[in-house]
């Protein structure tokens, strides 16, 4: 994960072959105005309702450097269960997974920078779930990010059974004002 960024947001846009992904990361550039990134409050819900069930969400506390869930779309709910909201990254996801997950979003709120991967994204049980994922850097202050806008886009039919994330085909996009 500490392959240098691929490039500018636009190149970031480029990259993303989802057209839901695509239209959450035009909106949250259009949210971000000429500030390096936008905050929660400037999202819309009414232009991220349609792609609700990808998106998920982490609230970082610059102290502790820790991550608490702050959106659960469909998708995640149906997985990890209606306890995401509050709940510590540590909590979500088990002790084999945390560390890359950690290291994932830390990335993004302190380069910062735009996340995608694609290829396998999940297994559950002993099937792979193959997508694409993109998460971007969010921040009070416009500057400095104290949260994570993130939205996984795969088709999968109903599973049951442990959930492990992967990140694979990673690249980064340099985040500026």
């Amino acid at each position: 994960m500490d392959a240098a960024p691929a490039g500018n947001f636009q190149n970031f846009i480029a990259a993303v072959t989802s057209p839901s992904l695509r239209a959450i990361a035009h909106h949250w550039d259009q949210a971000r105005g000429d500030r390096a990134m936008p905050a929660w409050a400037d999202l819309s819900s009414s232009v991220l309702t349609p792609h609700f069930k990808m998106l998920w969400g982490f609230h970082r506390d610059s102290q502790t450097g820790e991550f608490t869930g702050r959106l659960a779309g469909r998708n995640i709910v149906d997985w990890l269960g209606a306890n995401f909201w509050g709940a510590s990254l540590k909590d979500i996801h088990p002790p084999h997974i945390f560390p890359e997950s950690h290291s994932f979003l830390t990335r993004i709120v302190t380069a910062p920078a735009a996340g995608r991967s694609s290829g396998r994204l999940f297994s559950v049980g002993s099937r792979i779930v193959s997508g694409e994922r993109i998460a971007l850097p969010l921040g009070l202050d416009g500057i400095t990010a104290d949260g994570i806008l993130g939205a996984s886009d795969y088709d999968c039919p109903p599973l049951s059974g442990p959930v492990d994330l992967i990140h694979e085909n990673i690249e980064w996009f340099a985040i500026t004002a």
